[in-house]
């Protein structure tokens, strides 16, 4: 019999313990990205010569984002979205209820959270894009494996062509100023106008990001949305193999994980070395930062799994306590957006460009602390996170229970 990186109980009400645990450390590792939206200007996501420092520790800390984190730990939930919607329809099926509608509610109420967490709280959210892509991926659920890869790969393709428009773009000097805010180096006074509307109260920031993001998941679907959907049909497809389920032996997730990260990783660090020797200039983030990435981001996702799924210590310390993160991904997301908004923003702490790059990343290991801390505890004495219990009964339609272990 093979041995399997992570046991899996075949009972068809049973979590997946793999599924937790990729996604535990998917959303511990999506905030070393989210923190810079958090407590920097927007362009110093992309580019760290907008604002919080490029030399030493914080070229350290870009270096290392970008060469293993950026895009990454985003796919990587975008690959557990896609394979926990299937789990959910597959079950729906199996106790013959309609998929459709399980789904469809499920999406919807989704949709409601994300523009409210967008509107009210972050303009980073990212379950209103979900919520979307979603919706699409249903009508593709029964494709077999080998057409999900291939149309996932499609995808990709159409995505890296749409992306180099930007470098082209640069190339022949069009939309330049826009360009320049979403990767290169803003005008001095419109960072300092961004740095004072989040240093000021909630009401201006509240008005600043409706006007300029109220509808962003809509009109940004076109750009986001083909990867996306790509991300969701490999999960799918990493779900019916069994890569997901951690089902498969050892010594394929190692075989995987060589040949995935022994191709990505050096071009990767080739991409760093060319932005770097170019200063972060427009034209090398247009191309070494924005469009070659993302040919090379699902087999590094990819690699992502296979080590996770490696380095698992079934009943480990570390293991159970990321797996319980996972399970409360949704509470655990909108918790970090809710804390670091009132730690940056000028109705809290008011840190908001305050700190280098660098900086920011003791406040991630405080947060990580405090999701490893306490969403064991909360799971040992309820059945759902905060978060997840009100999207569960919001989408069934009545209060679920929600004292007791935690649920299957």
């Amino acid at each position: 019999m093979p041995e399997a990186a992570l046991p899996a109980d075949p009972s068809p009400s049973a979590r997946l313990a793999s599924l937790d645990l990729i996604r535990g450390v998917a959303v511990l590792g999506i905030l070393l990205l989210n923190i810079l939206s958090f407590g920097l200007p927007q362009a110093a996501y992309l580019n760290p010569r907008a604002w919080g420092g490029w030399h030493g520790a914080d070229l350290a800390a870009w270096a290392v984002n970008f060469v293993l984190f950026d895009g990454r730990m985003r796919g990587l939930f975008s690959f557990l979205f896609g394979a926990s919607m299937l789990l959910v329809i597959e079950r729906a099926e199996a106790r013959g209820e309609s998929a459709a509608a399980v789904h469809y509610r499920r999406m919807f109420w989704l949709l409601v959270f994300g523009f409210a967490h967008l509107w009210l709280v972050w303009e980073g959210d990212i379950l209103a894009h979900y919520a979307m892509i979603g919706m699409l991926a249903f009508g593709l659920r029964d494709l077999p494996v080998e057409r999900m890869l291939g149309l996932g790969l499609a995808l990709i393709a159409a995505t890296t062509l749409l992306f180099a428009g930007f470098p082209i773009a640069v190339q022949e000097g069009r939309d330049l100023p826009a360009i320049i805010q979403l990767m290169g180096v803003p005008p001095a006074t419109d960072i300092a106008r961004e740095i004072a509307i989040h240093r000021g109260g909630y009401g201006g920031i509240l008005q600043a990001r409706l006007v300029a993001h109220g509808l962003s998941p809509l009109m940004l679907l076109w750009v986001y949305g083909p990867e996306t959907l790509a991300y969701m049909l490999f999960g799918m497809a990493g779900l019916r193999s069994g890569m997901l389920r951690g089902e498969w032996p050892r010594a394929r997730y190692r075989r995987w994980l060589l040949v995935c990260w022994g191709v990505t990783l050096p071009a990767w660090l080739a991409l760093a070395g060319w932005i770097v020797g170019a200063q972060f200039s427009l034209s090398a983030m247009a191309w070494a930062g924005w469009t070659l990435p993302v040919p090379l981001r699902p087999a590094m996702i990819a690699g992502w799994v296979c080590l996770i799924l490696l380095l698992a210590r079934p009943g480990g310390a570390l293991t159970t306590r990321l797996a319980a993160a996972g399970r409360m991904a949704f509470t655990n997301y909108l918790a970090t957006s809710l804390i670091c908004t009132a730690l940056f923003y000028g109705y809290g702490l008011g840190w908001f460009g305050q700190l280098s790059r660098w900086q920011l990343y003791p406040v991630v290991a405080a947060l990580w602390a405090a999701m490893l801390f306490w969403s064991k505890p909360w799971l040992a004495r309820f059945r759902f996170g905060p978060f997840e219990w009100l999207w569960r009964s919001l989408a069934r339609g009545s209060l679920q229970k929600l004292r007791g272990p935690a649920s299957v």
